[in-house]
């Protein structure tokens, strides 16, 4: 059947190509039935064009949907030439101002935090860089998908609307009608065509029978071909659904995870095709498998033309929002057919029925019509209200299907919400016509009706994760609120009022079954066995925090409002009172003269809730009364005499009192349920409607009651009533059987008690409480947060609490009490608190944790002692308060009050008394500091006619009454200042007494009360008396003191000496020989004289080396012929010097690493964390971490950080990634020349040693080659006769090595070469010693780099593993040559040397001076070179050698550099006249012009020259001496450990070199003259020189990352157009960004 349909597509589509589209349009033109017409021709031509086959042709089905089937639409739409119509359409358009742009997901969005309306009022990139918003405050995120750019609506900004693209002209400023713009025929065309494709398109969609269509669009003849089409949902798993398919349509794993990808980005697919009884089969297999846990997969055998209809239904809706992108007349004739309302359908219209068909349709339709709306409806100011308007009359049913749904809110209907609900004109329409603050409360407390408790309080089930599923869900509808309230009204009406209070009336009846949720009482004996459920409480809490806070704004934006609120919360919360009284019995209180009536109620033993909203908002309202001034203006309107204090109170104090037990360790056995609800009640997430108004509500009930009465009620709910009315509490404590437990639960209850106090009485920065702005209460919590320590901006947002913009008000206050630390190199920026704002400083700050608490005391005692001041942190002066709360200060001067200061004093004062705590006592102080200080302002502030009733002083100074008589309060402070056990507090009373005094004066000075004497002596007298006394005691104490100490001291010295007297002789005896011998790796000479290298190289003794092993943790001494001690290091290829990354190595088994470029394309590294093992230790810890690996089982084996395959582990210690060991090596460089050098009195010259050393290597290479030697010897000179005379090769040097550690020379050069090539391990294969020498190079050059870019000294600087890794590198590259074959690395000199010295192998020909790396190649010839010389016994030195190799090479270098240099843009100016160096440089660089041909530029300026010679050859002589004092062990001179002006000379003194480079080729002109002919005569150096090639020049410059824009976002917007070319579809992208070439990827 398959290859039947096949052949017949062809046909088909020729068929279908052929009809015309404009003859259809004119036969629809002058048709009587149009939709009849329209249904016939899709009816015979959808099902040919879609849905042919299994695997459907998409191109070639838009291709004939487009001929057959739009392009008709588009020719009677237009009346002509669709191609001619819509041009003239788009002529005739006249721009929309709105942008409209309709976000992907991951698309950058920009908010102006100064300009928008809300946070959902956001800008795509190209309008933000358009707008004024670009130099305003602006948050930028990434879209979720589905919103759209609010450019140009001018309900969204305060200011800047448009920007300069949508900007309108003067003549486009007014609004008309867009149907202006077409003609009468084009309308009613367009009314037509739009009516039939609209509907056809929603009846499709929403078409729900599987086998036939509806009545217009059956087909002549029905086929027996279905689809079995397999639908996403939310539940299932990738991995279940391709297992399932595997089973069902018997697929590969390819199709399968290909079929599953396409149901979950497009909603569905079809994974058979063919009979019913084929489809259905797979549709039962697909049911079965995954019905077994939840509910199955949704699948459907559909026929193909149904399948084809609805495929072309989302191709039309697409063709819309394209059509109507042409016209805006064209957009509000699509609105007009859509929200049309058809007597037919119960009065709904097309809009209507998609939306409520939302979750019975698949993703890829929602999408396509959710976009069509934004781009219709939404982009149409007229329409879009009635389209919101339709969207509300639907909400309920909406958000019912929503929570039905499966589907992510984002990909539902609802979401539109924020489109329409955000706007302030259409919010308040959607209120007062459409009751639609009670709609979305109603229905939100709908959803949780039937999670509620015998008393009608909500009670959450057990928070899972389908528990949270479906409770996220229903958080969605307080968002939807949030929109509706996020724009407060600036006018209001009586309708509007009406509708916002009978919303505020269903969110109350909301909060009223939210108070006291989740109850819990007090465990005793044992723990609780489950923790119960509270986390979905306060997530409700949490989401409801700014709606509570937005419904208290719109409160006191209108005083009607707000007087008919706090009615309404009252009566709610009197209903909310009366409730089962468990358990609560009438007591009287009786304390200091005043009875209260009250009931036993205990936290500990009785129900609390933690959740009480309508207490909370009720709080708030009483507070807006005071803030509006409503309560002083309006009191006849108020129910203030319905207000009963005493019950107003009882709910937020039993919050305090439960956290207060909670802390003293009473509920420790309610587990830690009940301690996260306390955390969250105190966190700035939800203490603004929790902790914090519950605070103010005790504060508004104390204003309405008796002082004395609030702090009985205060000590009987904390439980301590008993304690204050024992006058012999104090006492019963002082004996043995006191439980202790006990006692310090009361001292924990009586310090949280003094601390409640000193809240309810100064905590004032409220507006509405206090005399303050909003500001001051920021401004409050920043100097608390930065007298804790200095903060960064992120932490300070942290802590501050945000508002429903998610604004804190920081950046409006900041810089008043703070001042910005800019960051350094490393770190980040902090905001450090302004002097003189330290005085607002409270150490009992309410929002302070413990913790916090104790930072901040401690750093200010610290701060205050810096500075010279006393350590007493007394309370800050407050503001006052606002009338309604005036009486609060009332407290402070109340009986109870005083007698609760005076009985913990008390008990202070007593001897051996424990019923206090020094918290205690700082509170206490606190406490009395705030009454004086309010006693002083208000006498400041009196005037003469005042009527001033506050008289602390007065009352403190009077003893107690009977029948104890204790001592005032005044004398016992006294009392308190002398004792020695109390000295912290010493300047808190001292500063105590001091204003004590002051305000005596005050008094004096008002003559309001009579001078007091204290003992026949003011206060302040006695008080400088006593200062004066004690200072000099004190000082006379501190210097008997030092006397004695010092005087002991002198004593032990003396004694020390005279016991130990042989050993300090000892100690003397080697400090004498250390400074003749320098055994600690010093040299005789001074620093002037230190050189690395040559015969003149400076003598060193290698210390004894001790090290410790970290596995066995043995101590043993690094020695030629002990066992191997290694460092746990890593190889790895690098690319960081590269100047070609375009050079790779194309045949690693065949590559020959001899030469590296001096493009250094690609090195090998080695790098170690310095950590050191035996090597034994290693191997075996290193087979254990393989055995580990191989016994886990491939499928148990999680993703590490290394690879065991590959030869990786991690450091024991440390756990660096590592892959290798280097062994530790002694300084052992004079072991080659031990046996073969004698007394040489003459040392050669270069041209002498020369010829020695190409004759030796010519020698060697016959032997190797099996040819005789003396063939040449007739022509051999006499010092080469010589030198062949001495010259062994025979003789086989003798390894110094142990076993151990050659094995570990030969591990690590193995890694080496494995990880260098890339190449299986071959420890015979002859390139081994190349890698090995290779990466002792490029790992000197690298660390040479990053010192220079760090601009920092070439030597002391390193950390200690660096140092160490490079000791052991080199003289691991030093001595591979023992254990690697002699002939092979003798080989490699002689290619070595023969890039600079010509030899007569013509077999291979080295490469050009310009293509080779001069410091490479040094390190190889050095290294490499003793192989040659353990033959020579005529007795020259091995560091001869190496100084004319070096010499040599650095000669070779010179000419390099001159050679690139010619091509370098001389941008210099001369300083001074050419001297020698300047001479011979120009000399040399016109040799060098005359053996090239003089290609080379002409340079007339020695001076220049020699700026270039000593600029490019500095990273060279870096390197050779970071090389030679590794190899060597000379230690550097004290100047080249810092960064000073004449390095390039020390290096040359270090170096052996002359401070004039120039006269290494004066002095051996002879041998250098030819040599520098055949370098500059090399065709590569030719061919460079005519400008044929390029070369590289030097100093190379260090790579660098690219630069990044300053503006972040600019980075962002860049990331944000980049699409992934392997993605298809809106997902979510993740670019990244190479820092290298700056490509995203």
């Amino acid at each position: 059947m398959a290859a039947t349909e096949s052949e017949e597509v062809p046909s088909i589509s020729k068929f279908l190509m052929d009809c015309s589209p404009k003859d259809i349009a004119l036969n629809w033109l002058q048709a009587t039935d149009l939709t009849k017409d329209v249904y016939h021709h899709l009816a015979y031509f959808v099902p040919k064009i879609y849905c042919r086959d299994t695997n459907p042709n998409p191109l070639n089905e838009e291709m004939l949907a487009q001929h057959i089937l739009l392009e008709p639409l588009e020719w009677y739409l237009c009346g002509e030439d669709p191609a001619t119509g819509i041009i003239k359409l788009e002529k005739a358009n006249k721009s929309s101002q709105l942008c409209g742009r309709v976000f992907k997901i991951g698309e950058p969005t920009y908010s102006c935090r100064d300009c928008a309306v809300d946070p959902t009022c956001v800008l795509c990139m190209e309008c933000f860089l358009a707008s004024v918003h670009r130099e305003h405050r602006y948050r930028m995120t990434t879209s979720g998908g589905g919103g759209f750019c609010d450019c140009g609506d001018t309900e969204a900004w305060k200011q800047g609307p448009y920007c300069q693209k949508h900007e309108p002209s003067g003549s486009e400023a007014l609004e008309e009608d867009p149907l202006e713009h077409l003609s009468e025929d084009m309308i009613g065309r367009a009314y037509n065509i739009f009516a039939i494709a609209f509907k056809y398109a929603v009846d499709m969609l929403t078409w729900v029978e599987e086998e036939r269509l509806p009545s217009g669009l059956e087909p002549l003849e029905k086929e027996d071909t279905y689809y079995c089409m397999l639908f996403n949902d939310e539940v299932h798993t990738y991995e279940q659904v391709i297992y399932t398919l595997q089973k069902a349509v018997n697929c590969t794993q390819k199709e399968a995870v290909s079929f599953a990808t396409t149901v979950d980005r497009d909603g569905r697919r079809s994974v058979r095709y063919g009979d019913f009884q084929y489809c259905e089969q797979a549709k039962t297999v697909i049911v079965r498998n995954t019905s077994r846990q939840t509910k199955p997969l949704k699948v459907q055998v559909m026929h193909s033309s149904v399948v084809a209809h609805q495929a072309f239904a989302i191709k039309l809706l697409i063709w819309l929002s394209q059509v109507i992108g042409y016209s805006g007349g064209l957009r509000r004739i699509l609105c007009q057919v859509g929200l049309q309302q058809r007597p037919d359908e119960d009065h709904s219209s097309l809009i209507d029925k998609l939306m409520l068909c939302d979750s019975k349709l698949w993703k890829g339709a929602r999408n396509i019509y959710h976009q069509l709306f934004m781009s219709s409806l939404l982009m149409d100011l007229k329409y879009k209200k009635l389209f919101a308007v339709r969207f509300a009359k639907n909400y309920q049913q909406l958000q019912s299907d929503f929570m039905e749904d499966d589907h992510e809110r984002v990909m539902s209907v609802t979401a539109l919400s924020v489109q329409l609900f955000t706007v302030p004109t259409l919010a308040r329409v959607l209120i007062t016509e459409e009751n639609l603050m009670t709609t979305i409360i109603q229905t939100f407390m709908d959803h949780l009706m039937r999670q509620r408790d015998s008393h009608g309080r909500f009670q959450f089930e057990r928070y899972t994760a389908i528990q949270a599923l479906k409770f996220r869900r229903v958080q969605s509808l307080i968002g939807d609120l949030k929109y509706v309230l996020v724009s407060k009204p600036t006018e209001w009406t009586d309708k509007l009022r009406e509708k916002f209070l009978e919303g505020f009336e269903v969110f109350l009846q909301l909060l009223k079954r939210m108070q006291g949720m989740d109850p819990v009482t007090r465990q005793v004996g044992q723990h609780i066995e489950m923790e119960p459920e509270w986390e979905a409480a306060f997530t409700l809490q949490m989401k409801l925090t700014h709606i509570i806070s937005m419904m208290q704004e719109w409160c006191a934006s209108d005083e009607r409002a707000l007087i008919e609120a706090y009615r309404k919360c009252l009566i709610v919360l009197l209903q909310c009172q009366i409730g089962p009284s468990d358990g609560e019995q009438p007591i009287t209180l009786n304390m200091c003269g005043h009875s209260l009536d009250s009931v036993q109620y205990r936290v500990s033993q009785h129900q609390v809730s933690i959740h009480l909203p309508v207490s909370r908002l009720f709080s708030g309202l009483h507070v807006l009364l005071s803030k509006t001034e409503v309560a002083y203006r309006f009191p006849e309107l108020l129910p203030l005499s319905e207000l009963s204090p005493p019950l107003l109170i009882e709910h937020p104090l039993h919050c305090m009192v439960l956290c207060a037990q909670v802390h003293a360790g009473m509920w420790r056995r309610n587990g830690f349920s009940l301690v996260n609800q306390i955390y969250y009640y105190h966190n700035v997430k939800c203490r603004v409607e929790m902790y914090d108004k519950d605070l103010i509500m005790l504060q508004a009930g104390a204003s309405m009651m008796d002082p004395n009465h609030f702090l009985m009620i205060v000590l009987c709910r904390f439980e301590l009533f008993h304690i204050f009315n024992n006058p012999h509490y104090g006492k019963r404590f002082s004996s043995e059987h006191t439980n202790k437990d006990v006692l310090q639960q009361n001292n924990i209850l009586i310090e949280e008690m003094l601390h409640l106090i000193m809240m309810v009485v100064g905590e004032r920065y409220t507006a509405g409480v206090g005399q303050v702005s909003p500001e001051d209460e920021i401004k409050r919590e920043i100097v608390h947060q930065l007298c804790i320590r200095p903060m960064a901006h992120s932490e300070l947002v942290k802590a501050l609490p945000e508002d429903e913009n998610r604004e804190t008000g920081m950046e409006k206050v900041i810089e008043s009490v703070a001042y910005f630390k800019k960051p350094g190199l490393t770190g980040r920026g902090l905001y450090e608190l302004k002097r003189e704002c330290a005085k607002e400083f409270n150490v009992f700050f309410y929002h302070y944790s413990r913790a916090d608490q104790s930072k901040a005391e401690e750093a200010q005692r610290k701060l205050r002692k810096q500075n010279g001041e006393d350590t007493a942190l007394p309370p800050p002066v407050l503001p006052q308060f606002c009338p309604l709360f005036a009486s609060l200060v009332n407290l402070l001067q109340s009986d109870v009050y005083l007698y609760i200061l005076r009985t913990v004093l008390q008990w202070v004062v007593e001897p051996n008394g424990h019923a206090w705590t020094e918290s205690m006592l700082q509170r206490v102080l606190h406490l009395i500091g705030m009454a004086l200080l309010e006693e002083k302002q208000q006498l400041e502030s009196a005037n003469e006619d005042s009527d001033f009733t506050f008289n602390f002083t007065s009352k403190v100074s009077r003893p107690g009454e009977a029948p104890e008589n204790s001592p005032s309060i005044l004398a016992m402070l006294e009392t308190l200042q002398n004792a020695p056990h109390l000295e912290v507090y010493k300047d808190m009373v001292k500063w105590i007494l001091k204003l004590f005094g002051l305000i005596k004066k005050l008094r004096e000075r008002n003559n309001s009360a009579p001078v007091m004497e204290v003992e026949g002596h003011s206060v302040d007298e006695c008080l400088r008396d006593k200062d004066k006394a004690d200072r000099k005691r004190k000082a006379e104490i501190a210097r008997l003191r030092r006397e004695k100490i010092m005087a002991q001291m002198s004593e032990m010295q003396r004694h020390f000496i005279d016991e130990n007297r042989e050993l300090f002789q000892q100690t003397l005896e080697e400090l004498e020989a250390s400074s003749s011998t320098a055994p600690d790796n010093s040299a005789i000479a001074p620093d002037a004289a230190l050189i690395a290298l040559g015969p003149k190289q400076t003598k060193v003794f290698d210390k004894k080396q001790v090290v410790t092993c970290i596995l066995c943790q043995e101590e043993q001494e690094i020695k030629l012929n002990s066992k191997a001690m290694v460092l746990a290091s890593f190889v790895q290829r690098s690319t960081v010097l590269s100047k070609n990354r375009s050079r790779i190595i194309q045949d690693p088994e065949n590559y020959d690493p001899l030469f590296m470029q001096p493009d250094l394309a690609c090195g090998t590294h080695i790098g170690s964390c310095g950590h050191i093992m035996h090597a034994h230790c290693w191997q075996s810890y290193f087979d254990a971490v393989q055995a580990k690996e191989q016994r886990r089982q491939q499928r148990l084996r999680v993703h590490t950080s290394y690879d065991v395959e590959n030869g990786e582990f991690l450091c024991p210690l440390c756990e660096c990634l590592s892959n290798t060991v280097i062994p530790l090596l002694p300084l052992s460089w004079s072991l080659q020349n031990s046996d073969n050098s004698r007394s040489f009195s003459g040392i050669p010259v270069l041209s002498q040693w020369l010829k020695c050393t190409l004759q030796q290597s010519k020698v060697l290479r016959k032997i190797n080659e099996k040819q005789p030697i003396s063939a040449d010897n007739t022509n051999a000179s006499q010092e080469g006769i010589e030198a062949l005379d001495r010259f062994r090769p025979d003789v086989k040097p003798k390894n110094p090595y142990s076993d151990s550690i050659k094995e570990m020379l030969t591990t690590l050069a193995t890694a080496t070469y494995k990880v260098g090539l890339k190449v299986h391990p071959n420890d015979q294969d002859p390139r081994v010693p190349i890698l090995c020498w290779g990466s002792c190079a490029y790992t000197i050059q690298t660390t040479e780099r990053f010192l220079a870019d760090e601009e920092k000294p070439l030597f002391g600087h390193l950390p200690c593993r660096q140092d160490d890794c490079l000791k052991a590198l080199t003289r691991f590259a030093a001595s591979h040559w023992t254990v690697s074959f002699l002939s092979v690395v003798q080989q490699h000199f002689a290619r070595l040397l023969a890039v600079l010295v010509p030899d007569d192998n013509k077999t291979q020909i080295p490469p050009s001076i310009l293509d080779v790396d001069m410091f490479h190649l040094l390190v190889s010839l050095v290294l490499s070179f003793p192989a040659v010389h353990c033959h020579d016994f005529r007795g020259v030195s091995l560091s001869v050698g190496v100084l004319h190799l070096f010499h040599l090479v650095t000669m070779a270098h010179i000419v390099q550099i001159l050679l690139t240099s010619s091509t370098e843009e001389n941008n210099m100016d001369q300083e001074s006249t050419d001297g020698d160096e300047e001479s011979a440089a120009f000399t040399l660089y016109d040799k060098l012009r005359q053996h090239s041909g003089s290609a080379l530029n002409f340079m007339a300026s020695g001076w220049h020259l020699w700026q270039y010679i000593k600029t490019g050859i500095m990273p060279y002589l870096r390197c050779s001496a970071l090389f030679f004092h590794y190899l060597n062990g000379v230690p550097v001179p004290v100047e080249l450990q810092e960064i000073g002006p004449h390095h390039f000379e020390l290096l040359c003194h270090y170096l052996s070199l002359p401070i004039n480079l120039m006269s290494l080729f004066q002095t051996n002109s002879d041998t250098i003259e030819p040599l520098m002919q055949r370098w500059c005569g090399a065709a590569e150096v030719l061919n460079f020189a005519k400008g044929e090639r390029k070369a590289i020049s030097y100093p190379r410059e260090s790579n660098k990352l690219i630069d990044l824009p300053d503006d972040y976002s600019c980075l962002i917007n860049r990331a944000s157009c980049f699409t992934c070319p392997k993605s298809g579809g809106d997902k979510s992208r993740a670019p990244t960004l190479c820092l290298v070439c700056g490509g995203m990827l």
